[in-house]
């Protein structure tokens, strides 16, 4: 008899156990980079991340933070297979009205959706705030720790407010094959390593009517990571006020029309590598502040940083209509990686302190953007029915071809300055195409390699001074090519009339 009560006894505890454990809130899944998802008991992060990794939280003061140009350290030990923790685990197709919905615990989502669920939330609230979440390279490469997440099937968020209060706490994570759909939400992040909608990993994000805030380091509003993915942003606000946090981090697909793009503390743009970033009659505003790691300082930049987070190629940005506001430095830069910049009719509002136009050179970075003496660009910049001032830089380890199209008029000068390009003496040059209907108004002495004039009839019309007189052309040897009533020359190695 005894020993049956304590049969009973046993097993009554046991149910309880059990029933208690499975009514948490609280739901870990482990990912793998393939998708493949199984349901675990652990609550914790794994505790063998590498010290580089915990420390990569925006915080760290002798490291630059991941979204500033060049990206972040070396990537080590990143994990094969994620934890993904969540208090709200959508994993069956649903909707939900006005849901208020919370997260507390380190590195935990407030929302996950996965297995293929197609979610929709209306009128809801979400917020996320932890002081001890780790950010870091799972944060921004797998989506550890966003508010909302996404990493297979679809989450439709309508007219809601998303805040987030810890490292890593992006707002909105598109991740492998998650597609997310925002809108008429308003985001504020508050801590590094949140941008405010991000994709990694060939994730998706639609987005209309956003108003996005950020606040931390290495926190874009417009944020990917590695992997890439595809973001398309229909109108709306997006302000970030951290350093290292450009308005665009780009190492994905991302399009954005009609919207007002502001960098209160960084670049207004970073792409980095084989990555396209077009803007459609978009507002863009960008205050990097100077910077002893960097040797120039600008409002755009193609680049490759060698960290591993984008693949090597041509990285390209299409600009169309709208303005670019710049608050200090140069406008467009590139270095270490071949470029493409396709400008058609941009207001173009530089600083006071203007530095340059275009710089098309090597680097001395401090955060290495590859080996000095061979780290230069292959840059094509496409001016379209543009009105363009300022000087342009190029040196002997980079290659610009300048292309003045369809009514362009540049009013600058072109020299080479190899100050960034190592010491070497390479073969970078810079050539000049002006067709029938633009010009290049020359304001002082320059120096590139082919200069071709379409309208060869009409020479001085489309290179001349600002006084309308034509200028000197001088190949490198002294000779004169083309004589002028102007004191203004430009030097090359060869003038092509057609």
């Amino acid at each position: 008899m005894f020993k049956r009560n304590y049969f009973v006894i046993m097993l009554t505890i046991i149910l309880t156990i059990f029933l208690i454990s499975c009514s948490s809130n609280t739901q870990t899944v482990t990912q793998t980079n393939d998708t493949q998802i199984t349901d675990t008991n652990s609550d914790e992060m794994p505790n063998d991340l590498p010290n580089d990794m915990k420390e990569m939280n925006g915080e760290r003061p002798d490291a630059p933070p991941p979204d500033s140009a060049g990206g972040p350290p070396e990537k080590k030990g990143l994990q094969n297979n994620i934890e993904y923790k969540s208090v709200n685990h959508y994993n069956t197709s649903d909707t939900y009205d006005e849901l208020v919905l919370s997260s507390t615990e380190k590195d935990e989502s407030a929302v996950l959706v996965d297995s293929n669920a197609y979610v929709t939330l209306n009128d809801f609230e979400i917020t996320r705030t932890n002081n001890k979440s780790t950010g870091g390279d799972n944060a921004s490469f797998y989506g550890v720790g966003a508010a909302a997440l996404v990493t297979s099937g679809t989450l439709n968020l309508n007219e809601g407010i998303i805040t987030t209060n810890a490292n890593g706490g992006a707002g909105v994570f598109a991740y492998g094959q998650g597609i997310a759909n925002v809108n008429g939400t308003t985001i504020e992040t508050k801590k590094g390593a949140s941008g405010g909608i991000h994709v990694a990993g060939g994730g998706r994000l639609n987005a209309t009517e956003l108003t996005v805030t950020t606040n931390g380091e290495s926190s874009a509003p417009i944020r990917s990571d590695r992997g890439g993915g595809k973001m398309t942003v229909n109108s709306g606000s997006f302000t970030s006020n951290g350093t290292g946090s450009p308005a665009i981090y780009c190492t994905a697909d991302i399009t954005v029309n009609d919207a007002t793009l502001v960098a209160n503390k960084s670049e207004g743009i970073c792409i980095e590598g084989l990555n396209t970033t077009t803007l459609n009659s978009v507002e863009l505003t960008s205050n990097m502040p100077n910077q002893k790691q960097n040797d120039n300082t600008w409002s755009i930049i193609i680049y490759q940083s060698m960290s591993g987070d984008s693949k090597i190629g041509k990285g390209t940005l299409n600009m169309n209509y709208g303005t670019l506001t710049s608050k200090n430095g140069g406008l467009f830069y590139t270095t270490n990686t071949e470029s493409e910049f396709n400008i058609r009719s941009v207001e173009l509002i530089p600083s006071e302190k203007f530095d340059y136009l275009l710089r098309v050179t090597g680097n001395k970075n401090k955060r290495g953007w590859g080996k000095s003496g061979s780290n230069g660009a292959k840059c094509t910049f496409n001016a379209i029915e543009q009105e363009m001032q300022g000087k342009i830089i190029y040196d002997s380890i980079s290659t610009l071809d300048l292309n003045l199209i369809d009514g362009t008029v540049y009013e600058g000068f072109i020299v080479k300055d190899d100050s960034s390009a190592g010491g070497v003496k390479g073969n970078g040059y810079a050539n000049v195409t002006i067709d029938n209907n633009s010009e290049w108004v020359v304001t002082k002495d320059s120096t590139i390699n082919v200069l071709t004039v379409s309208d060869s009839k009409n020479f001085e019309t489309h290179v001349k001074d600002r006084e309308d007189r034509e200028v000197k052309i001088m190949d490198v040897n002294g000779n004169l090519l083309r004589d002028g009533e102007s004191d203004i020359k430009i030097t090359v190695s060869e003038l092509k009339l057609q």
